[in-house]
């Protein structure tokens, strides 16, 4: 299997170079077959192995059977029942995963002590941020585009850059240079997610060297431009009202005269997107998605903030999806939490159908079991074996073990 940089050389050299696959294959040393691989691909190449079946999976049946009526059974138990002779450590682990889908859920509520005394509250979540601003110029038309991202993390880089791409310019570049910020790269060498981005776009990315603004004076133009002409006198409500507010004044800067064109940037785009490549048939991946198992306070972490989760996937791992404004929470396919993306720090959000199904949930469980039913639903051990087993025979007086009177 090819590296994703090589993935991702393969793409840009056939889609923006316009070079034949024979032509990649003798430059880069590979097969044509890889080469035809790369180029018809969707998606940056990745290990995926086969299942392989599991001796244990003969007896995961019984396994399962065994803790649906008795959850905490020790798992040196429930291999005493099975007849598992093989390692017990692979068997620990099996049943460690499975014990979550039959154990009565126990939640637990967080607690927040607000400081006292409290002479006001906030609307909101009463913090100021300086967020960041992606802008994107392109180099011919010198038609701007922008948007403000909740951090400056490689997965909000990446969604920003998709973004901009998609709906403003509507186009691919052939390059896009970037300066050394770390979330693109560092030392020379891109993030996995923005190399499997460039491979999807069949783009190349140019990181510039440190401290060297004047590589992209077109972008730091457009920078002070916004500073001077669109942040003056005007007030922001929350991010949303900033881009909304972006947005607005954007076509009024893009149909302003510039003077090297002797023309309006957005009369000169059409030009820029002839020279440029289409989008990509599917979508490149702009969200990030974590395996976490949810704990006894149903919360996962995104971005420094808490989101609540449905407590009845507690201790099973659950897949959270997080984009640019959601917050998603998954296991196998069925949707557990959906909140909005909080760009606050250190913040809990909690939705109330979560809480009142953990309160529901820990009255069932202080309950207890439900009471068993009657007695010839259950197996009751005969005492004669216990005499037969020790050699005690009450009917005649006798044992037969040791010549001893019972």
């Amino acid at each position: 299997m090819i590296s994703l940089e090589d993935w991702a050389l393969i793409r840009h050299l056939h889609h923006s170079e316009g070079l034949s696959q024979r032509a990649i294959a003798r430059q880069l040393g590979i097969a044509r077959d890889t080469v035809a691989a790369a180029v018809a691909s969707d998606g940056p190449p990745k290990y995926e192995r086969a299942a392989a079946p599991s001796a244990i999976d003969a007896v995961e049946p019984r396994i399962r059977a065994l803790l649906s009526t008795y959850p905490q059974l020790p798992a040196t138990v429930i291999a005493e029942r099975v007849g598992w002779t093989g390692s017990i450590s692979w068997f620990r682990e099996r049943v460690r995963a499975i014990r979550p889908e039959y154990l009565p859920a126990d939640p637990v509520d967080r607690l927040e002590h607000p400081p006292f005394p409290a002479p006001k509250i906030p609307v909101g979540f009463g913090q100021e941020a300086m967020l960041p601003v992606l802008v994107m110029v392109a180099a011919f038309s010198r038609f701007i585009a922008a948007v403000m991202l909740p951090s400056r993390q490689t997965m909000d880089l990446v969604a920003g850059m998709w973004q901009l791409l998609s709906q403003n310019f509507l186009a691919v570049p052939h390059e896009l240079w970037w300066d050394n910020e770390a979330g693109i790269g560092r030392r020379g060498r891109l993030t996995d997610p923005v190399t499997a981005l460039m491979g999807t776009l069949g783009s190349r990315l140019v990181q510039l060297k440190p401290y060297d603004p004047e590589s992209k004076g077109m972008v730091e133009r457009a920078n002070r431009y916004l500073e001077t002409s669109f942040l003056p006198g005007r007030s922001f409500t929350s991010p949303r009202d900033f881009n909304d507010q972006l947005g607005q004044w954007l076509p009024i800067a893009n149909g302003r005269r510039v003077r090297i064109l002797d023309g309006r940037p957005i009369d000169f785009l059409d030009a820029d997107r002839a020279q440029m490549l289409t989008l990509p048939p599917v979508a490149p991946v702009t969200e990030t998605v974590t395996s976490v198992r949810l704990g006894r306070d149903y919360y996962v972490r995104v971005a420094g903030n808490d989101y609540s989760v449905d407590p009845g996937a507690i201790g099973q791992l659950v897949e959270v999806s997080a984009t640019l404004n959601h917050v998603t929470v998954s296991r196998a396919g069925r949707l557990l939490a959906g909140h909005d993306r909080c760009w606050a720090a250190r913040q809990t959000l909690t939705d109330p159908s979560h809480v009142e199904s953990a309160a529901a949930l820990r009255r069932q469980f202080q309950t207890g079991p439900p009471p068993l039913g009657a007695a010839g639903d259950h197996l009751v051990r005969d005492l004669s074996d216990y005499d037969r087993a020790f050699g005690v025979d009450f009917t005649t007086g006798t044992a037969t073990s040791d010549g001893e009177v019972a």
